[in-house]
């Protein structure tokens, strides 16, 4: 029987929602405050109308340690300039070390390079300590800057909370990227250190980057030395560049260095991430000690459950978000599991083989991965040992219903999946899971604890079980404090608050249903308006998972004038465009969304140009064909794969509409 959209999956057990770490902070509000909730539904309400209210019960029910008390929670509210906890100061890496089980593994990790291995709770503490006495050596003060050329690898994590030990900001940046990409984000920041690896293995091929790293080196003046990590040799050469030293060196040097904390303001900068950079120059985006601690705390330990005794991976670059999201899972005292290579190589296995022999029980991936094994007939369940596995959660982009469907018959039919939408710009999902509430397919089961999602309509007006335009009307924690040279806040106040004054639109499409669940329909700039029926691009893309000969699609409505559009689609196929799978993806687009949502023609390419971290394209797309030079409608060093852009600029050429 086909799934559709809003059917029942899974429904939590009654002892899962009684241990859940959800219906114990739910307990301690009545113990503590006196006040009671019925669902789920009820404590979000709660939580978004008395945000103050909210945020100082997360704090004191995760006890969180500060050095100097909290004034007030939050003076005044009010978007951009929220000011969190004026007064505490406190240290996000001490929260992390604070509950260390100290022969337990902290890291269980595995590489293309590297076979199977672990780092325990103690081992991390040392080699912390060691690289933040190397930093103080070498005159890192807190708010100095502190880069990553790195690998998803433990010394990378290592490097990161010394760096968030001694009060210093962190940026990263994966090893992939293209040379301009790093140098047009980190010559923003000006770096006082550089970690960086030798190169690194992807599908089974070696790259190296010391020459790379040396191009970087040049480029960041302010740089006074960088450390090798040997990674994709024993023996990097070091000697091409300046001012180098190796990883392994440092920690025989320092060994022994106690670790210490230095507290900073709330509102003291954690790390600088960076949107897609897909055009113009990345935004450097700024966010705090405190509010990703807070954020952190919320989501890993409440929305998605993570207790000690849970080993959470998500598979990710230090390019993503959610490499940032996957060591703040070291919050809840939990294993996490890191992987580096490429997830489809020798096969689509290769995770799930992953999952079986570190006993992973949160499974977090994209939603690409989990229609990549769709269409390439994975079946884990018949083939892996899953039985520790409690959870799956996916993000990046919209996940189909037949992506639900598939986890649910191929993965396990008890598992509960959370599929989530969030963003860089706040480093979290303000849209998730929960372990109180049921999965639907293709719906989100909530909107997260203190985040006050709505959909509005162009006027401003709540919609419910309608699509509108993803806003934010309440201020949280893990805003960005600022951008990176954004003096006078223009840049931040023209990304966020300049179609709804004071309130935060995200540029997602969303539908938010009578009971609580969202469904996301793609990036609102992207969103495709026939005949002033408009449609978010996932929902063409959902129409095709029935047609086993696309393999990936990517559409765009360009504009002629007036009312008037052209809406080319393109498709990656496994064999020929022929008129007979033209007739199939007319008729699945036909029936999946609506007869003025067929395509005005449907053109094969090989590949589809996608970020660093797999993201279509659209709005680029969309800027070539309305004819934007490259240069002006993309970066071409944020891409994956920066020569399949040629297609399109010769398609703009020969466009008849």
């Amino acid at each position: 029987m086909e799934v559709v959209e809003g059917k029942l999956l899974w429904e939590p057990t009654q002892q899962l929602i009684e241990h859940s770490n959800m219906k114990k902070f739910m307990n301690w509000l009545e113990e503590t405050r006196g006040v009671s909730f019925q669902s789920y539904q009820d404590l979000w309400n709660w939580s978004t109308m008395n945000i103050e209210g909210f945020w100082s019960a997360i704090w004191h029910f995760y006890e969180v340690q500060a050095k100097t008390p909290y004034e007030d929670v939050l003076p005044e509210r009010k978007m951009p300039g929220a000011q969190w906890f004026p007064g505490a100061t406190l240290n996000y890496a001490e929260h992390i070390f604070r509950q260390t089980v100290p022969e337990k593994p902290a890291i269980i990790y595995e590489t293309e390079i590297r076979s199977q291995g672990e780092l325990t709770w103690s081992e991390l503490q040392k080699n912390t300590a060691a690289i933040a006495e190397y930093l103080k050596s070498v005159g890192v003060k807190p708010g100095d800057r502190v880069a990553a050329y790195a690998s998803n690898i433990h010394e990378t994590v290592t490097a990161f909370l010394a760096c968030a030990s001694i009060g210093a900001i962190w940026s990263s940046c994966a090893p992939e990227f293209g040379i301009m990409s790093v140098i047009d984000r980190f010559k923003q920041i000006e770096p006082k250190v550089l970690f960086a690896v030798d190169g690194y293995r992807y599908g089974g091929k070696d790259y190296d980057r010391i020459d790379l790293v040396k191009q970087i080196q040049a480029e960041l003046p302010t740089l006074k030395q960088t450390v090798i990590i040997p990674y994709l040799c024993e023996t990097p050469a070091v000697s091409k560049l300046n001012e180098a030293v190796l990883w392994n060196e440092l920690q025989l040097k320092y060994e022994g260095s106690a670790l210490t904390f230095e507290a900073v303001p709330f509102a003291h900068p954690l790390w600088i991430l960076y949107s897609s950079g897909t055009t113009g120059k990345p935004k450097a985006i700024v966010q705090s000690q405190g509010g990703i601690l807070l954020e952190h705390l919320k989501m890993g330990g409440l929305q998605n459950n993570l207790t000690q005794d849970d080993r959470f991976f998500w598979y990710t670059t230090t390019g993503w978000m959610m490499w940032n999201v996957v060591v703040s899972g070291l919050l809840a005292g939990s294993t996490i599991l890191l992987f580096d290579g490429n997830p489809g190589y020798p096969n689509y296995g290769r995770l799930w083989e992953f999952a079986e022999l570190t006993k992973m029980t949160v499974f977090g991936t994209s939603a690409s991965f989990i229609t990549s094994c769709m269409k390439e007939g994975v079946k884990p369940r018949e083939k892996f040992d899953l039985s520790s596995l409690k959870s799956m959660g996916s993000t990046g982009s919209p996940l189909p219903v037949s992506g639900f469907d598939w986890v649910y018959e191929e993965v396990r039919e008890d598992i509960w999946l959370f599929s989530t939408s969030g963003g860089t710009d706040l480093c979290t999902a303000f849209v998730g899971g929960t372990p109180l509430l049921p999965v639907y397919a293709g719906e989100l089961q909530c909107c997260a604890l203190g985040a006050a999602v709505r959909a509005f309509n162009d006027q401003g007006e709540e919609l419910i079980d309608d699509i509108g335009e993803l806003v934010i009307t309440e201020p949280m924690p893990s805003m960005p404090v600022y951008f990176w040279n954004d003096e006078t806040g223009e840049r931040y106040q023209d990304s966020y608050f300049d179609v709804y004054p004071g309130i935060w639109r995200h540029g997602d499409f969303i539908k938010i249903t009578s009971r609580g669940s969202g469904v996301i329909y793609g990036r609102s700039d992207a969103t495709i308006n026939r005949g002033g029926v408009r449609m978010g691009t996932s929902e063409i893309y959902s129409a095709l998972e029935s047609i086993p000969e696309v393999i990936d699609s990517l559409v765009v409505d360009v504009p002629i004038t007036g009312e008037k559009s052209y809406m080319p689609l393109f498709v990656v196929l496994k064999e020929e465009l022929s008129d007979d799978i033209k007739t199939q993806i007319n008729r699945a687009i036909r029936q999946g969304c609506s007869p003025r949502h067929v395509p005005n023609g449907i053109f094969s390419v090989r590949e589809l140009p996608k970020t660093l971290n797999g993201k279509k394209l659209e709005v680029p797309i969309k800027k070539i064909l309305m004819g934007a030079p490259v240069e002006s409608a993309v970066n071409t060093g944020s891409l994956l794969n920066p020569q399949s852009l040629q297609f399109f600029v010769e398609f703009r050429g020969n466009m008849e509409i």
